[in-house]
């Protein structure tokens, strides 16, 4: 069915810079929309970054001036780029997609759709 596929991950120097990318299959980008995570090992998922349906862009404080979520659905295809890279920052980096829930008089968008992740590492 729904496919995430997450790669760019890796070991980058500390102020530098990265690009992770997110190929999606059996899902459409439209009412609702899609993001990215970051979990550190006993710590809880963090949202990093999230594009609505409606094309409308939020970014964690935490990363807010050195992050950029793409959308192309024409390709399938979900980016995250991020500079000015610390060591905080290191993480397993997920991509999400949301899909309709809640009721029918109270619909809302929640994650339903995880990738793998990829391992993103600041020396």
């Amino acid at each position: 069915q729904v496919q995430l596929v997450e790669s760019g991950g890796g070991l980058v120097q500390a102020g530098g810079s990265l690009n992770l990318s997110c190929a999606y299959s059996g899902y459409t980008f439209a009412m609702c929309g899609m993001a990215w995570y970051r979990q550190v090992p006993g710590k809880e998922r963090e949202l990093v970054s999230r594009i609505s349906g409606d094309h409308v862009t939020m970014y964690a404080d935490s990363v807010k001036g050195r992050a950029t979520i793409t959308q192309e659905n024409a390709k399938k295809k979900l980016s995250l780029q991020l500079k000015s890279l610390q060591t905080e920052d290191t993480a397993v980096y997920y991509c999400a997609a949301e899909t309709i829930g809640g009721t029918a008089s109270n619909p809302k968008c929640k994650v339903s759709y995880w990738g793998q992740g990829t391992q993103v590492t600041v020396s």
